[in-house]
């Protein structure tokens, strides 16, 4: 009996990875339909200063993370797309500037050891408990705040000029959705790692999109996927010695192969 018992470490990187999973479902999804990826990839890039500036201040660097990429995108939200640099050259901007000055803060704090490589591809099997109650609490917030808004969501993506029209609050739509995926990214920082955090947003929710009718099937249907590629990672981590937050990804991305090979649903 005794041999079916998971140990403590285990359940805590299996449950926070499916928290992980719940809030990257419908998240991803917006991320795909709305084309955001590069700017995913720029508050990853970005929590390297996050990352950096916590540690300076004597803060969680999960804090720091999510600050530094509010900033970011409180910053993004409320720039005009007729202003100034185009969109993909100021995220490129913003991603590599943040990045290196991330790593030349570390470079100054020489009291300070920080695992790279941890922070790199994630450290999901040494979750502490009171990780688990920060993912909790995020995963609450962000799901309430992506149900309030999903309707103007789903307008915004549909068409944004003519959600103006229609009333909706364009700007405060923008603002909150990006700053819910900020709060993503410093969430699955811990478990999967700077580099591979888009990947957990997309790789899922691209699955979900070829057997999905409706967006809130596809939204169900992405972070079904993320929980399962949480599961079976964990499980190939453990059977074939290899990095748990890479292992999830490469899982996710062969649900993704399967779930192609399969009809499309009319």
């Amino acid at each position: 009996m005794t041999d079916f018992l998971m140990p403590d470490f285990l359940w805590r990187a299996l449950l926070g990875g499916i928290g992980v999973a719940l809030l990257a479902g419908p998240l991803g999804c917006f991320v795909v339909w709305r084309r955001m990826a590069y700017f995913g990839e720029t508050l990853a890039h970005a929590a390297f200063l996050g990352v950096g500036l916590g540690l300076l201040l004597h803060l969680e660097p999960m804090i720091g993370v999510a600050a530094v990429g509010a900033v970011i995108a409180i910053v993004l939200a409320r720039r005009h797309p007729a202003e100034g640099l185009a969109e993909d050259t100021l995220l490129g901007l913003l991603a590599h500037a943040s990045l290196a000055l991330g790593l030349v803060v570390l470079a100054f704090m020489e009291d300070v050891r920080v695992d790279l490589f941890a922070y790199l591809f994630g450290d999901i099997l040494a979750l502490r408990p009171n990780e688990l109650l920060w993912i909790g609490l995020i995963d609450i917030l962000g799901l309430a705040v992506l149900a309030l808004m999903w309707q103007g969501l789903l307008a915004l993506t549909v068409h944004e000029e003519l959600a103006a029209v229609e009333g909706r609050r364009v700007m405060a739509l923008r603002l909150g959705f990006m700053l819910v995926l900020a709060a993503f990214v410093a969430l699955a920082m811990k478990l999967v790692g700077i580099l591979l955090t888009v990947a957990m947003l997309i790789i899922p929710a691209a699955a979900a999109r070829r057997l999905a009718r409706t967006p809130a099937q596809m939204a169900v249907g992405a972070a079904g996927v993320g929980a399962a590629s949480v599961a079976l990672g964990l499980f190939a981590s453990l059977r074939f010695d290899t990095p748990a937050g890479p292992s999830v990804v490469v899982a996710a991305a062969l649900l993704f192969i399967a779930l192609m090979a399969l009809p499309r649903r009319g």
